[in-house]
This record gives structure tokens, C-alpha cells and sequence, in this order.
């Protein structure tokens, strides 16, 4: 048989239905209505809350396979993530509403995770396999109250996948493409990524195993001929079991390590330098349910090691450990109540060991008014090892008016945040300053959002943000150019709007746009664009293929050319994507990605590289 008769066949039979499937296939589903969890943590519809909340679905994750977590988040308004535009090992640094990396909190499976060697502290999203999963939530805003440290601009809320059907399921994601500069279109394959996840449902016990690699050559981090290799592997295993209606727990490991060459800073040039990120978590959660309310216990052990190979070689190892209990209760079906008890400690070793830890008791309560008004308040003492107690607090409510199968909400909020020094910055070899003071942060934002039943949503907030004792890091010797964390003697100001749209523009047509402006009178931080345009169109054709075309606009920015140590800007860019998928049938489907389409030549970073035109095709198998 010739071999191009083989593909056609292995459809064929992969997409062999038996009469119970077809049944099964054939029953109609309600579409329900949207619940947002990440401002409260209770499933409440939409419509009922105060802020306007991004969610990526897993369709929108399917329809954008092949693409990183990072991409896909850096599509959504009010966020900007330098460094998804150059080589796979390049630092991510998230820019939300004058903020950056420090500000922005990350939840895997209700855990806070963060690397308290990192000089932010942040989660490094590098690490993360979009295949494995589920929905990503993004609450922008102030909510530390809810969240704690770090919470002052952004939470990122990601719940991975697992068990959801009973027996044994298989799910096999592969993509193929390009890894190629604008000037260099040689479409040789350069980026490999293969993931498996196995799920097993039997009565109450669900269980999870999932594996993931990917490869990726053929570009130089710094503009120049050296191709720098980077590979990720990960791995988790989700254990759950229901021992009755009311009392369930569950177990998780996970495990992540990427390894990168990476080229030298200072001078910009191209370096056989190499590091290594290598992340193991461990977590228990429990919930036991009863009349109107629940109480729920996560805990988590996180430890990360980071090593450095180059001129001035490192090495990080850092530990955390998170525990988080509370307690939810729903008074008169219209007042839902959280008390929690969090505790984290973080530990690092540097020349010596440093350690840090909070103990924050927290309150929260929503209101559900049957006449349209809702408020969104709660309270956190957070209470530090080095910088003692300290009291924040948000309000927000709204007013929503339903108009026929749609409604007109108006919202408000003012919220405080709390960011202790991390340990990086008080202890660290880069700068430290033990004499550093918390960070305060205070948000205030004003907005509405109008819906008209299912096809068309518009939303649109105005924040204002201040932030005292800014922790920035400074020049303090021209000759040496010996630097240090300090706290900024003056308050930074920022303030902006960011619109968002979504629209069913005809049957299986979709159509969604976003806009940003982002203002500071002291001026932005390095990369941050004062204004940006994403906007999507999608089409389904005869239900089994979406094409999807993409557009963003990034205005100019102000970067700085470590070869004169002097600021230069950054032209404005147009990027321009497509997205391709086609359903052979329930259990096949293959995806064809084309990013920035036009090829357009432009720097995301002074001196490294940025990618052009590239090309990829992959498929997903279930069985």
C-alpha cells in the first residue's frame, strides 16, 4: 500500500464509532450559564460578580494547542508578558496595570506557588504544559485579602486537569514546528512537544498520571549564530477518592525541569552559558461538606533548585511550604462567608540559608441581592516573621440591571495590598539590602459591563493604582555600576482602562478584541507598552473546524541598551496569527498554527533575538 494511503486509513479506523457512543454523542446539551470562582471562591454566576474576570476555557486552550501558557495568557487585556516573543529559555517578565513579575500571584490547583530565590519571587510560567490543563482564571486588581502576598495587580488561577469519566481514558497531544527568525526562514522542524495523559475513574477513586516533553533549537538568545538549546520534561500524578458525599480528598505530585543554554548579559553576546530549573510539588487537599457550608484544607511542599553555569556560576535551592484552611458557609442562600487560616514559609539557600514566613488569618464575604446589588468585601492581617502585622482590606460592589435575557452591571472597588521584600531582595547575591521596607499598594477601579443574553458582551474598567515604598532596583555607583534594592523615595502613580469584547457575530462566527492603555505621570517601566490590541475571529465550519485569526498591537516602549547603559525605544508592532483545527471525529482531531504570519521584523529586547514567521502542525488523540 502506498503510504499515502496510509493516513486516510488509521483515520478510518481511529474514528470507528460503536452505536453507544453515536447515542451518546447524539444527546443535546444546555448551555449554562458562566461562573467565575477566582474573586470569591465560591461558583457564583457571572452577572453577580464586581470584577471583570478572564476566563480561558478548554476549548480556548484546544483551539490554541501547540501554543505556550504564557502566549496564550498574553493575549488577554491589562496583561503584557516580555519575552514570549524570543527564544524558548528567554526570562517572562508580566507587566499587569503598572506592576510587574513581583505583583502577580499564581494558583495551580488552589496552591500559591512562587520561587522565593527568584529576585520577584514569582512562578516561572516557563515551566508550565498547556496540554495539561484544564482552565486558567485571571482576576486583575488588588486581592490580597483573598490571596495574600504578592496578590497587588493580578491572580492567575489555574486548575489542571483530571479524572472526569469513569474507566480508563488516553489522551495523546504532538505538535511539530519551525523555530525561526524573520530573516532566517529555513521551516526546518526545530520545536518537538509530545504529551500524554492517562486518566482512571472507577465509583469514587479518580486517578491521574500525565508526562510531557518539549524540545526546542534553531535560535540564538542573543542576536548572533549560536543556536541555544532548551527541553522541558514534566510529570503529575492526581490521586482523588470520595469516601462519601460529604468528605473527599485529594493527593498530587508534579514535576517539572527545564533545561536552557542561554547567552551572556554583559556583554550582549553569544555565550555557551547554560542553566538548569528543576521543580518538585507535593499537595493534599481535603473538603468536608455539610448543611450550607464546607471546610477545606490545601496544603503543599514545594522545592526548587536552579542552577547556573557561565563566567559567574550559581546555584539557588529554595523551599516552601503552604497550608491554607477555611471554612465556607452560605447564610439565607445569599450571604457567602469564608474564614481561612494561611500559612506559608519560605526558605532559600544563598551563601547561607535565609528564611521568611506570614501566618494570615482572612474574612471574606460575598452579598447576593435579589434586586440587582451585590458587594464583594473582606479583611487580612497579614502577619510577617521580619516586618510584624499589617491590615488590608477591599470593598467591592455592584449594581447589575437585567435587561430581557441580558443585563447592565455597573462596578467599583478599592482594595489594599501588602508585599514584603522577598528573600532575593534582602538576602540574595544580586543587590541585596537587608534594610528594605514592604511594598503598600492601594487599587481603585470603576467600570460596567453590558451582556445581551449569550452573543454579545462588552466590558470596560477604569483603575487607578498607587504604590508607596516601591522596592526598585538602582544604580547606586556610574563607574562600577554597582546596583542595589531600595525603596523608591516617591509614590507611583498608575492609572488606565482596559475594554474588552466578546461577540457571537453569526453562527459559529465569534468575534473578540481587547484594548489596553496603561499611563504613569513618573513614566512606565522598561517594556511595558502604554497601549495594546488584541482581537480574535473565529469561524466554526460544519461544526468539525474552527479557523481562527488573530491580530496584536504593541505601541512603543522604552527599553535600554546595556552596551551605553541608555534608554532607546521600541518601535510599535502588528503580529498577525492563525489557528487551524479540524475534528476527524470524537477521537481525532489535528491543528495547524501560523505565528506572526506576515513575518513582520521587529525587537521585543534590545540585542536578542525576536521570532519571525513560524509554522506548526500536531494532533490530539483520544481514546
Amino acid at each position: 500500500m502506498k503510504n499515502y494511503l496510509m493516513w486516510p486509513a488509521v483515520t478510518v479506523l481511529l474514528c470507528a464509532k460503536v452505536g453507544a457512543q453515536q447515542e451518546q454523542d447524539s444527546t443535546k446539551t444546555l448551555q449554562l450559564d458562566e461562573v467565575v470562582v477566582s474573586d470569591s471562591r465560591f461558583e457564583l454566576k457571572r452577572e453577580n460578580s464586581g470584577k471583570t474576570i478572564i476566563t480561558i476555557s478548554q476549548k480556548e486552550l484546544e483551539h490554541n494547542q501547540g501554543r505556550s501558557v504564557a502566549e496564550i495568557i498574553n493575549t488577554k487585556s491589562g496583561i503584557e508578558i516580555n519575552g514570549t516573543r524570543s527564544y524558548a529559555g528567554q526570562n517572562l517578565s508580566t507587566y499587569v496595570r503598572g506592576g510587574n513579575n513581583r505583583q502577580v500571584l499564581v494558583v495551580i490547583d488552589g496552591i500559591q506557588v512562587s520561587d522565593p530565590s527568584g529576585t520577584s519571587a514569582e512562578y516561572d510560567l516557563r515551566l508550565l504544559n498547556t496540554s495539561q490543563i484544564q482552565s486558567i482564571e485571571i482576576l486583575k486588581g488588588a486581592a490580597s485579602t483573598l490571596y495574600g502576598n504578592s496578590a497587588a495587580t493580578a491572580v492567575i488561577n489555574i486548575t489542571t486537569k483530571k479524572a472526569k469519566k469513569e474507566g480508563l481514558a488516553l489522551e495523546v497531544i504532538s505538535s511539530y514546528g519551525t523555530n525561526q527568525t524573520e530573516a532566517d526562514q529555513n521551516y526546518n522542524i526545530s520545536d518537538i512537544s509530545n504529551t500524554i495523559n492517562l486518566t482512571a475513574k472507577k465509583g469514587k477513586l479518580s486517578v491521574l498520571a500525565s508526562g510531557g516533553h518539549q524540545f526546542t533549537d534553531g535560535l540564538s538568545a542573543a542576536i548572533g549564530t549560536d543556536e541555544d538549546v532548551v527541553s522541558r520534561i514534566d510529570g503529575n500524578l492526581k490521586v482523588g477518592y470520595e469516601f462519601s458525599d460529604r468528605f473527599e480528598i485529594n493527593g498530587s505530585a508534579f514535576y517539572n525541569k527545564l533545561n536552557s543554554d542561554y547567552d551572556n548579559g554583559f556583554p550582549i553576546e553569544d555565550a555557551d552559558f547554560h542553566f538548569t530549573s528543576e521543580q518538585s510539588r507535593f499537595g493534599l487537599g481535603s473538603k468536608y461538606g455539610y448543611e450550607n457550608g464546607s471546610i477545606n484544607i490545601n496544603t503543599a511542599f514545594n522545592q526548587i533548585n536552579r542552577v547556573f553555569e557561565s563566567n559567574f556560576p550559581s546555584s539557588f535551592d529554595s523551599q516552601s511550604y503552604i497550608l491554607d484552611v477555611f471554612n465556607k458557609y452560605t447564610f439565607s442562600g445569599n450571604i457567602h462567608t469564608i474564614v481561612g487560616l494561611n500559612y506559608i514559609d519560605n526558605k532559600t539557600l544563598f551563601t547561607e540559608e535565609y528564611d521568611a514566613s506570614t501566618v494570615d488569618p482572612y474574612l471574606n464575604a460575598v452579598y447576593v441581592g435579589s434586586h440587582g446589588l451585590n458587594v464583594n468585601a473582606g479583611v487580612r492581617l497579614n502577619n510577617h516573621s521580619e516586618y510584624g502585622s499589617n491590615f488590608i482590606y477591599n470593598i467591592n460592589p455592584s449594581y447589575r440591571i437585567d435587561i430581557n435575557e441580558g443585563y447592565l452591571k455597573f462596578m467599583g472597588s478599592y482594595a489594599t495590598s501588602y508585599i514584603a521584600p522577598n528573600l532575593s531582595q534582602l538576602y540574595g547575591p544580586f543587590g541585596a539590602n537587608p534594610d528594605l521596607e514592604p511594598e503598600e499598594d492601594t487599587t481603585l477601579e470603576g467600570g460596567l459591563e453590558y451582556k445581551i443574553s449569550d452573543v454579545f458582551t462588552i466590558n470596560a474598567v477604569y483603575f487607578n493604582r498607587r504604590e508607596d515604598d516601591r522596592i526598585v532596583f538602582e544604580t547606586i555607583d556610574p563607574v562600577t555600576f554597582e546596583s542595589q534594592y531600595r525603596n523608591a523615595a516617591e509614590t507611583a502613580h498608575f492609572d488606565g482602562v482596559e475594554v474588552g469584547l466578546n461577540s457571537g457575530l453569526a453562527n459559529g462566527l465569534t468575534f473578540d478584541a481587547n484594548y489596553t492603555y496603561t499611563n504613569s505621570k513618573e513614566g512606565l517601566a522598561l517594556r511595558v507598552p502604554k497601549s495594546k490590541i488584541n482581537a480574535t475571529i473565529g469561524y466554526v465550519i460544519k461544526e468539525n473546524t474552527f479557523l481562527g485569526l488573530s491580530y496584536q498591537y504593541v505601541s512603543d516602549r522604552t527599553d535600554i541598551d546595556f552596551a551605553t547603559f541608555s534608554d532607546v525605544t521600541l518601535d510599535s508592532f502588528n503580529l498577525a496569527n492563525l489557528q487551524l483545527k479540524h475534528q476527524f471525529c470524537t477521537n481525532l482531531s489535528a491543528f495547524l498554527a501560523v505565528d506572526n504570519l506576515l513575518n513582520e521584523e521587529y525587537t521585543e529586547l534590545v540585542s536578542f533575538t525576536t521570532k519571525g514567521r513560524n509554522v506548526r502542525l500536531g494532533f490530539n488523540l483520544s481514546l
